[in-house]
């Protein structure tokens, strides 16, 4: 442990929390892949080595992020966001269709498919992070300051939203959180919302899976539905997922069934993936699903720390974006699979089993324990200084 602690820097609470979460995964993800090798035609092992493989890639990523200055981020962010929207925009025309769904691209010759959406996330966020805090003096002014903002965030919306409007809304709100500390001027602010209802407007309504959307929702809340007249007809299948992930918390009680001892397992669409904490939930009880909810609680409380004590607006607001974003993911993972919100499809951060959203994910942990490992060494400088 003190080898481990000498190799690397940063909060020691959130390498903590990711080794937590981590050991997590592989356990809940080992328990719910069975149905999963079995209409592959594989062994369970091929899968959970396969996942171990791409958590233990993931904490090399965050390894050597973390040892980065997170500076040099603020160098990249503009190359970083064009990059990000032309993926985004060449996933409509080259883009994998899974689960009904065009949000992958396939990497020739690897045999991998990956999400532009989560690559556009860290895009964004760095982009976003180094205008508003490089350009506080003209971040009122429309063309100079805000028109650069409004383009990037809304730029991503638009191209996420038609495929993956979970992760769009989730992207977009962090956004307007991160234009409130920069300091943007309400009447600008109104206008992003404006553009962003707008466009939910004709996403939800006039979008290629506008009947997803909506049967989701009228699954979900069917009086909703009623009180503004929308025609709708929920189906046993519209509301399988939830029915199964609702048995599967109901039967895990306090303590659960045990590890492995899962029967929903058999049942659930994805439990490896987008409804993975419900299966947590039927084998480790309430008792897991608090241990989980408070990891990621001491994973915000420990970013907000780092933000009050950032000496730099960027690496503040870079820390707050991440954080935030990764905190919202996995309470929305939750509440979908509680049945507080309707399915969407979000993953639960460092525990659902998953390809290169492991690695962006590592990724953006990274940044956040880079910038306070720079906060930790000015600090122990400024200590020397005065000694």
């Amino acid at each position: 442990m003190k080898w481990l602690l000498s190799k690397t820097k940063g909060d020691v609470w959130i390498w903590s929390v990711v080794g937590m979460l981590t050991m997590i995964s592989v356990l809940a993800v080992y328990s719910s892949i069975g149905i999963l090798a079995y209409q592959k035609g594989t062994s369970t092992l091929y899968y959970l080595a396969k996942h171990t493989m791409m958590i233990a890639a993931g904490l090399v990523l965050m390894y050597y992020t973390h040892k980065l200055p997170y500076k040099w981020y603020a160098g990249i962010s503009k190359i970083a966001i064009i990059v990000a929207l032309a993926l985004l925009g060449l996933t409509y025309f080259i883009g994998v269709e899974i689960n009904d769904a065009q949000r992958w691209i396939a990497i020739p010759g690897l045999g991998i498919t990956f999400q532009p959406s989560d690559f556009a996330r860290l895009a964004l966020f760095m982009f976003l992070a180094r205008q508003l805090s490089k350009k506080q003096e003209t971040i009122k002014d429309f063309r100079k300051g805000f028109l650069p903002v409004f383009g990037a965030v809304m730029g991503v919306f638009v191209l996420i939203a038609p495929a993956n409007l979970s992760n769009a809304l989730m992207i977009f709100g962090t956004s307007m959180l991160l234009m409130l500390i920069g300091r943007v001027s309400f009447k600008q602010m109104a206008m992003v919302c404006g553009a962003g209802l707008l466009v939910l407007t004709m996403v939800v309504f006039f979008g290629p899976r506008r009947g997803v959307y909506m049967n989701r929702i009228c699954a979900h809340s069917p009086t909703l539905c009623d009180q503004f007249n929308i025609e709708h007809k929920v189906k046993v299948d519209d509301t399988y997922q939830a029915d199964q992930a609702k048995v599967a918390i109901a039967t895990g009680g306090l303590f659960g069934k045990g590890p492995g001892n899962s029967t929903q397992r058999n049942f659930l669409p994805s439990p490896y993936a987008d409804f993975i904490f419900a299966i947590i939930i039927e084998e480790y009880g309430i008792a897991g699903a608090v241990i989980l909810i408070l990891l990621y609680l001491i994973f915000l409380f420990r970013s907000v720390r780092i933000v009050t004590r950032a000496p730099k607006a960027f690496g503040a607001l870079l820390a707050t974006a991440l954080s935030f974003s990764l905190v919202v993911q996995a309470f929305s993972n939750m509440a979908v699979a509680t049945g507080l919100f309707p399915v969407t499809g979000a993953a639960l951060p460092l525990v659902s089993m998953g390809g290169t959203s492991i690695l962006f994910t590592s990724i953006a942990f990274g940044i956040i324990l880079s910038v306070s490992r720079d906060i930790e060494e000015m600090e122990k400088g400024a200590e020397n200084d005065v000694a």
